[in-house]
């Protein structure tokens, strides 16, 4: 089911933990997906000096938390916010479409870390928008599922065909 990168970074995950005193910190999820992603970064110089992840998920999510974290870190700010969804299962070299959902959320994550440094830069604090609802958004078959949809296997089935 899973592929050697993605059992490698399951198994033996990159940067796991929090930074007390971060730059900046992201979270996204939806507790009825089950994954649960936050990424915590400290800049130095406009760049990625470290980056850190804490993950409550399935085997997959955490393998695309530790490959974000590997791909953020050394990046400037700009260039991580070039790493997308669809980069990370690149990278890790694939994951089942069934896991595309939800558990690929990491470069949302780690984007709402840069926001959250940026607004603080400016003195704000970056908030998710009010509009925006809770779902979870399937980067395969571009739907978005309520939050009480475990998971959106009829719409990526549906894709597939």
């Amino acid at each position: 089911m899973y592929n050697e990168t993605v059992m490698d970074h399951f198994t033996n995950p990159r940067n796991v933990g929090e930074i007390p005193d971060a730059d900046g910190v992201g979270s996204v999820g939806n507790p009825a997906c089950g994954d649960i992603m936050e990424f915590h970064i400290k800049v130095k110089d406009n760049i990625l000096e470290d980056v850190k992840f804490k993950t409550f998920g399935c085997g997959a999510a955490i393998a695309v938390s530790s490959m974000v974290s590997e791909l953020a870190k050394g990046k400037t700010l700009a260039e991580a916010m070039l790493i997308t969804n669809e980069s990370v299962i690149e990278a890790l070299e694939g994951l089942p479409k069934k896991k595309h959902h939800c558990s690929n959320l990491g470069a949302d994550a780690l984007h709402r870390a840069i926001e959250d440094y940026q607004e603080k830069q400016k003195g704000e604090t970056f908030e998710k928008p009010v509009d925006s609802p809770e779902v979870c958004s399937c980067p395969v078959c571009d739907v978005n599922d309520p939050e009480e949809a475990p998971y959106c296997a009829s719409a990526c089935a549906r894709s597939s065909k």
